[in-house]
C-alpha cells in the first residue's frame, strides 16, 4: 500500500516521523511536510490543493495530520468514487485519534487507521455499521481476497441485511477458510453472494465477486505498434470472457524489457510485470505448444504459454495467434480467508 503523510505542524511533522518509522512492504510511507516543518526525510511542499491533486490519483492512501474538517475540503474536490478513490485517514495533532474518512471498506481505511492507531498509541474512530457491530462487510472482504465487486447496490443489501440480523447465502466455485456461519445460510436464499470466474445466479438477488487472479502471457514482433497489441489483448480477453480487471500481471521473455508496446499496456492498465529468461520459461512445468521457429530466436520454444505459467499459476487459455502477436492466460490459485486483514 502506498501511502502519503501529509503534515502542517511541527507535532504532524514528529507523527509523521514515528509512522515512517514503521514502513514496511506492505506500509509504504511517504513524508510530505508544510513549509519551514520539514527535515532530511520528508519532501517540503508549500500548496496543498497542488500536492493532493497529484497524490489523490497515484496513491492508495492519503493520512493527513490535521483536523478532520481540513482532510475533508482538501480532497473533496476530487472525490470520484469508493471504488477508485484511495483511504483517507485523519490524526488530531496530538496523535490521539487516528479516523476512517474515506474508502473504509474497499480502499482499506479503516484497516489503515487500526494500523495506524497500533502505531503512535492512538484510538482509531470507525464508524461504518458492520465494523461497528463486528460484522461480516462484503467490501472489506472482496479487498482482502483481491476479488473484484462492481456491484454496490447489491453489496448494500447484502451489508444491510447483515447489519439488521439477517442471514445471506454463499456459494463459491473456489475453496474458502474460516467462514463465519453466523451470517450464512446453506439453504437457499433469495440474496447472497457468488464467488466464480464468469457471473453466476444462484441466488434470486446475487452478488457477483470475480478473483482477481489472471495472469497474461504476451510475445510479439519487435517494434508491435502499442494500439495493435492493445487491440489484440483486449479482443482476446472480450473473447473468452475475461474481465480486465481480473487480470492482475503480464508475463514475457526478459528479451521484451524493453518493448514499448507491453510496457505501454501494462502501464494504461495498473498491471504489473514480470520477465522470464529462456532458461527459466523452458524450466516451467507443463504441457504446452511449441514451435522450433520461435525457439530459434527467443531460446524457448513458447513464450505466451510457458511464461503465463513460469509464477506456478494453471493454462485456462492456450496460445493464441495474430500478426506476430501471441496470448495465452493462466489463473492463480485462490484460498478465500474470511479472517484475512487488508494490511
Amino acid at each position: 500500500m502506498n501511502i502519503s503523510i501529509i503534515s502542517f505542524t511541527e507535532n504532524g511533522r514528529l507523527i509523521s516521523k514515528k509512522l515512517y518509522e514503521h514502513r514496511s512492504e506492505k506500509l509504504r510511507f511517504k513524508r510530505f511536510t508544510f513549509g519551514k516543518f520539514t527535515d532530511d526525510e520528508s519532501i517540503r511542499f508549500d500548496k496543498t490543493r497542488e500536492l493532493v491533486e497529484k497524490l489523490f490519483k497515484n496513491d492508495d492512501a492519503l493520512v493527513f495530520v490535521s483536523s478532520c474538517g481540513i482532510a475533508v475540503r482538501t480532497v473533496a474536490p476530487f472525490l470520484g468514487s469508493k471504488t477508485s478513490d484511495p483511504a483517507v485517514v485523519a490524526i488530531d495533532e496530538q496523535g490521539k485519534f487516528a479516523v476512517s474518512l474515506l474508502s473504509g471498506h474497499f480502499g482499506g481505511a479503516n484497516a489503515l487507521a487500526v494500523k495506524i492507531a497500533e502505531i503512535i498509541g492512538a484510538v482509531p474512530v470507525i464508524t461504518t455499521a458492520t465494523d461497528i457491530g463486528g460484522k461480516f462487510s462484503p467490501d472489506s472482504f472482496a479487498a482482502a481476497n483481491h476479488l473484484y465487486l462492481n456491484d454496490f447496490e447489491t453489496a448494500k443489501l447484502i451489508a444491510a441485511e447483515i447489519v439488521n440480523g439477517g442471514k445471506i447465502g454463499f456459494y463459491s466455485d473456489y475453496k474458502y477458510i474460516n467462514r463465519p456461519d453466523k451470517f450464512f445460510d446453506d439453504s437457499e436464499k433469495k440474496l447472497g453472494i457468488c464467488i466464480s470466474a464468469a457471473p453466476k445466479k444462484p441466488f434470486e438477488k446475487t452478488l457477483n465477486l470475480f478473483p482477481k487472479n489472471v495472469i497474461i502471457g504476451v510475445g510479439c514482433k519487435k517494434n508491435t505498434e502499442a494500439k495493435a497489441l492493445e487491440s489484440f489483448l483486449t479482443e482476446m480477453l472480450e473473447k473468452f470472457g475475461i474481465d480486465i480487471e481480473r487480470v492482475i500481471e503480464i508475463h514475457t521473455i526478459d528479451l521484451k524489457k524493453e518493448e514499448a508496446a507491453i510496457l505501454s499496456f501494462a502501464e494504461k492498465y495498473g498491471l504489473s510485470l514480470r520477465f522470464y529468461s529462456c532458461d527459466e520459461l523452458m524450466r516451467t512445468e507443463g504441457e504446452f505448444s511449441g514451435s522450433d521457429f520461435v525457439k530459434s530466436i527467443t531460446g524457448a520454444d513458447n513464450v505466451c504459454e510457458r511464461s503465463a505459467c513460469a509464477s506456478g499459476g494453471k493454462l485456462i487459455i492456450g496460445k493464441q495467434s495474430m500478426h506476430g502477436m501471441t496470448f495465452a492466460a493462466a489463473e492463480s490459485e485462490v484460498i478465500l480467508d474470511f479472517e484475512r486483514e487488508i494490511l
